[in-house]
């Protein structure tokens, strides 16, 4: 590693909490007392100078566990390791902004906040589900001696999860959103603890995702098809998804300039109604009569005082006239005059009879909570094509057998699929994407299509522990040491196999990165 790397790395992080601390001092000096070279908050003069933003009753509605002080200050904590360049398992690491880390997240996770904070647009994560066989995280409250109690067992995890969260919510932007797909083991304490970190008015949705059509085998009462995916945002009045679903064709026609456009459910915008409120303004915006020639294609806006008042001029001249009307008098239309005059500039308003409509050219409708796979004809960039909605584990644990010559090295890998259209709900084409439980890297995969499919930029940082690959497992006998390995083998045959059948000009490589112990002589 060159001088000029090391100069650009931070060497571990800020202690945190004395930062804190050294905020509150500078809002309340005379709560905060120096001794013994440190600081010592005073609490009673605290909160007497916050007075009736105490919370004097000393009971409220919260989730506690065995562990949880440690989990919450665990965040605060400073990590005295770094990150070290492994450029000979690199793809162009000068030029390109991917990047791979190999160690465990909590850490990376207080080190990217030297670097990323407020600047991760979206986090994905697939965490351990707490299934009794999918814990290999090391923390400090596992070195404790528990009873194996279930209630142990879901303390575990949520120390687990809790500081991790808490510092994956400081790298979100302010429109910032996160992904965490879950079965029903952790389902209810993720919530909870999630509504703790996140604020509970940030809850965006849980989704419900067929990953199992056919149902688990071995179920003893109900056959379990499907995971959840819960959703929160890190402000909600900052955030907001696009439709992204593709329309059916079925429902959809062309229109004289051959776009699609939706085949019912038209919005009237002139014409007979009976939702607008009466024209009692003269001088509203929305209170005009139109005129329109269709040989000419000619629009003519009138004010008019009386609904009988005709322009018979103009209905000599082949104008055909369309006003709001209900009972006999005027009705707001549902477009001021300005908005109506650009609809009609660009070709969005369909003249039929007595009534003008907008015409629907959207051709995609807004995400449901409940993901079903399922095949149809659909408009996608205004042509007919077969769409498929396939989030089925199966179908994409066959997708990395075939991309790994059909050896399978990874169970259960997360469906690209699934991940792409989490991420094609946002309009912005160029941000960076976190997953800081990567296990087979689905996520930069689902990076590096999408980016093909639209030609963006947008950027993934990939983080998994090390963990090794069993004796006895095929990885292991093809020579793959650790889950890492096998993740940046993927992302290096994923990115060839979409270069070769698209040749999109993308960034295609990844810097990786090893976590350290911080001791350089």
């Amino acid at each position: 590693m060159s001088n000029s790397e090391i100069k650009k790395m931070k060497l571990g992080t800020d202690d945190n909490i004395n930062s804190n601390i050294e905020k509150i001092r500078e809002l309340f000096p005379n709560a905060v007392i120096e001794k013994n070279n440190k600081y010592i908050i005073d609490f009673e003069l605290l909160k007497q100078e916050l007075l009736e933003s105490i919370i004097e009753d000393g009971e409220k509605y919260q989730l506690n566990w065995i562990g949880k002080k440690e989990a919450v200050k665990e965040a605060d904590t400073p990590t005295n390791k770094t990150l070290i360049p492994i450029r000979e398992k690199s793809v162009d690491f000068e030029n390109t902004k991917n990047i791979y880390i190999e160690g465990d997240n909590l850490d990376v996770l207080k080190l990217l906040q030297e670097s990323y904070l407020s600047k991760i647009k979206v986090i994905y994560i697939d965490p351990p589900y707490n299934t009794g066989h999918d814990f290999i995280y090391n923390d400090k409250f596992r070195e404790k001696t528990f009873l194996q109690s279930n209630e142990d067992c879901h303390s575990h995890w949520l120390s687990m999860m809790y500081p991790r969260l808490k510092l994956a919510r400081d790298l979100l932007t302010d429109d910032g959103v996160i992904f965490i797909s879950i079965d029903d083991n952790e389902l209810n304490n993720l919530k909870l603890i999630c509504d703790e970190i996140f604020g509970e008015k940030n809850y965006i949705a849980l989704l419900t995702v067929e990953n199992n059509p056919k149902g688990r085998k071995h179920s003893k009462y109900i056959s379990i098809s499907c995971e959840y995916c819960l959703i929160y945002a890190k402000n909600i009045n900052s955030s907001y998804f696009i439709e992204n679903i593709p329309k059916e064709a079925k429902d959809m026609k062309l229109d004289d300039d051959g776009n699609f456009v939706h085949n019912s459910g038209k919005r009237v915008v002139v014409g007979e109604n009976y939702f607008n409120k009466l024209a009692a303004n003269k001088n509203s915006k929305k209170y005009y009569s139109v005129y329109y020639n269709q040989s000419l294609d000619d629009l003519i806006i009138c004010k008019e005082n009386d609904i009988e008042d005709v322009r018979n001029d103009l209905i000599q001249k082949q104008y055909k006239r369309y006003i709001s009307f209900r009972d006999g008098n005027f009705v707001e239309n549902t477009y001021s005059i300005n908005r109506f005059k650009e609809l009609f500039d660009n070709d969005c308003l369909d003249f039929k009879n007595d009534k003008i409509y907008e015409k629907n050219f959207s051709t995609a409708v807004r995400m449901k909570n409940l993901l079903v796979n399922r095949k149809y004809q659909g408009i996608v960039n205004n042509k007919i094509i077969d769409v498929q909605l396939d989030f089925k584990t199966t179908s994409a644990g066959t997708y990395l057998k075939n991309l790994f010559d059909g050896v399978l090295l990874f169970s259960a890998p997360k469906n690209v699929n699934f991940i792409k259209l989490l991420l094609s709900l946002f309009e912005e084409k160029d941000y960076y994407v976190l997953d800081f439980f990567a296990g087979s890297a689905s996520t930069a995969q689902a990076v590096l299509e999408l980016n093909a499919e639209d030609n963006s930029s947008r950027k993934y940082i990939m983080v998994q522990i090390p963990e090794k690959c069993p004796l006895k497992s095929e990885a292991f006998k093809l020579g793959y040491q650790t889950i890492c390995e096998i993740g940046e083998e993927r992302i290096r045959r994923a990115a060839k196999k979409i270069k070769e059948e698209t040749n999109a000009e993308i960034d295609y490589g990844f810097k990786v990165y090893k976590l350290e112990n911080y001791n350089i002589e």
